[in-house]
């Protein structure tokens, strides 16, 4: 049965937090992250990106970096930017973007739940990035950003978020992507005993988003674990921040792919090879993006087209086999591009569903592929059934929405 814990968060005080909370790095491109960092004394960013404040370069990832992130942090703390909760606590967060609402509840997951299965997978973790988020963790001593899970639509927790959000919210903010986010502190022992005791009933919990993290926790957590004499079950490192939404509380959005070349045809000739695998159909539209399972969009030439699989191309039977992006592969990017391994292979490149068939029609356009690919979205039970499977998806088969901004509620492994 899933573990979710209450903890004293550190979150910032509530005249700073629209200042606070920042997107991940890698959401800015350099000269909007140069443009937050001067503009902003507040924003997170300044913790993930100590060498801005000093001058002072240091390789991302290296222990000197490290150190000057968990300096900075300290320092935001001491300016009482950050403020500790007083009483162990459970956070309801709200984030309403493009008009859908998703909402769900912050707390702290098991290592141990991650390592006998009750939280399922369902995509592969690299050693390499494994061991960097574990360096950034054993230094740095806290979680900024929560992974993401999902776990089965449960009624008295539904009504629990309900009633919660009806409450004046200690948070509530729009940031300037209009994206506006809302948080509730449950710290009640009635509702804090509420909520773990349902969460204790649920039998699996499934990453949505944040499997690296979630392993690298793992990860550091062992290894502290072989080094600590005293060794209890109870320590902090024990433990890792999460973000738990119901399954109809998350969307999940295509994931697409765009081929630099022809691999020496011509869309003509790919139309003729498409053929033998799909019934292939132009479609007389200015944006189009699949309709259904097992349909894939094409866009070449200034042209789209409809790919619905033909019987025989896939086996329904098999969880991965039968995923759009498995098919796209094995029977277009593999045979007809010489795309093997879309982790390596620097002619693919990936665009998320969330920016719309349009970025798919603008990147061929403008000359950034020459062809472009869109997929249906997975859905949820798809998912599920390749982690109760214990399969793994594609690389970048699934996006999924929401994205939590960093620096709203951190969890601190070092003593209070």
């Amino acid at each position: 049965m899933a573990t979710v814990l209450p903890f004293k968060g550190l979150r910032p005080t509530n005249d700073k937090v629209h200042l606070v909370a920042s997107r991940s790095v890698d959401g800015y491109n350099p000269a909007e992250l140069k443009e937050k960092l001067a503009g902003n004394p507040f924003t997170f960013l300044h913790v993930i990106n100590p060498d801005f404040d000093d001058g002072v370069r240091t390789k991302p990832g290296s222990k000197e970096r490290l150190v000057k992130v968990k300096r900075r942090f300290k320092s935001f703390i001491k300016e009482k930017i950050f403020q500790r909760d007083e009483k162990p606590a459970y956070y309801i967060y709200r984030q309403i973007k493009n008009n859908i609402e998703f909402i769900g509840i912050i707390g702290c997951t098991s290592i141990d739940d991650y390592m006998n299965g009750v939280i399922k997978i369902h995509e592969q973790t690299i050693t390499q990035r494994e061991e960097k988020l574990k360096d950034y963790l054993e230094v740095c001593e806290f979680n900024a950003e929560p992974v993401l899970f999902c776990y089965p639509n449960d009624t008295a927790l539904d009504n629990l978020i309900s009633d919660i959000s009806k409450a004046v919210p200690h948070y509530d903010f729009t940031t300037t992507d209009k994206v506006r986010h809302t948080l509730w502190v449950l710290s009640d022992t009635k509702n804090v005993d509420l909520v773990s005791k349902r969460f204790s009933s649920i039998p699996s919990i499934y990453i949505a988003d944040g499997h690296h993290r979630s392993a690298s926790s793992a990860l550091l957590g062992n290894i502290k674990r072989k080094a600590k004499k005293n060794y209890t079950g109870k320590e902090a490192f024990n433990y890792y921040l999460g973000v738990f939404f119901s399954e109809t509380q998350l969307k999940i959005y295509d994931y697409n792919r765009i081929v630099k070349d022809l691999n020496n045809s011509t869309v003509n000739e790919l139309l003729q090879k498409l053929k033998d695998k799909f019934e292939v159909k132009e479609i007389k539209e200015t944006i189009y993006k699949p309709a259904k399972k097992h349909e894939i969009s094409m866009y070449a030439d200034g042209k789209w087209y409809s790919l619905i699989c033909k019987k025989g191309t896939y086996n329904s039977d098999d969880p991965v086999g039968s995923l759009d992006a498995s098919i796209l592969t094995e029977h277009i990017l593999s045979p007809l591009f010489g795309i093997h391994d879309l982790k390596i292979d620097k002619r693919i490149g990936f665009i998320p569903g969330i920016k719309g068939p349009e970025a798919l029609k603008r990147s061929v356009d403008e000359d950034k592929a020459e062809v472009a690919f869109g997929l249906y979205p997975v859905t949820m039970d798809h998912l599920k059934w390749i982690a109760d499977t214990n399969n793994i998806m594609p690389p970048k088969s699934t996006w999924v929405e929401p994205k939590m901004r960093s620096g709203l509620v951190i969890y601190s492994f070092e003593d209070e």
